[in-house]
């Protein structure tokens, strides 16, 4: 019997100081519109677009071997620019290729056709590869997004 006297004095305890953490009960008590300070409204706030992306896959990157060597744009390979190779993207497009193991992201023009291997969806350049941090790998899980060229010609615009 004393321990559902006490259950019942426990649980009427702790409801009566629920009540209490609840503020003032009279409305004269509590704080009028003129004393609280304005909200400033910007509008609705937007969420960062999360686009689709174009691809994700597995990279690769290419370097010494092919330095010097024609790409299918006709200009020669170098394994220090920025570039690519995809299969279906035109050649000019520009890419940004994020790492999906670290979060890093570099933008690269694709200039060549490729990659040869099935299975994997981009080639990058030597450097590309060192930007991302996985040239020790040879081979990383990456995402793909389309980069406008009006963003790469702005991005140069500020550069200069």
């Amino acid at each position: 019997m004393q321990i559902r006297t006490a259950h019942g004095l426990a649980l009427i305890l702790s409801v009566a100081s629920l009540g209490a953490v609840q503020g003032p009960a009279r409305a004269e008590s509590a704080p009028t519109r003129a004393a609280m300070p304005h909200p400033v409204v910007v509008g609705p706030k937007k969420k960062a677009a999360r686009h689709k992306p174009y691809q994700v896959g597995t990279a690769s990157w290419y370097g010494s071997y092919f330095d010097g060597k024609p790409t299918a744009s006709g200009e020669p390979f170098n394994m220090y620019d920025l570039t690519a190779a995809h299969p279906t993207l035109p050649l000019g497009s520009w890419v940004r290729v994020t790492n999906l193991r670290n979060g890093r992201t570099v933008v690269v023009r694709v200039n060549d056709r490729g990659p040869i291997v099935p299975g994997r969806i981009i080639d990058l350049s030597y450097t590309a590869a060192r930007v991302l941090k996985f040239n020790a790998q040879g081979l990383q899980q990456v995402r793909l997004d389309l980069v406008p060229p009006q963003t790469v010609e702005m991005a140069r615009a500020v550069a200069e």
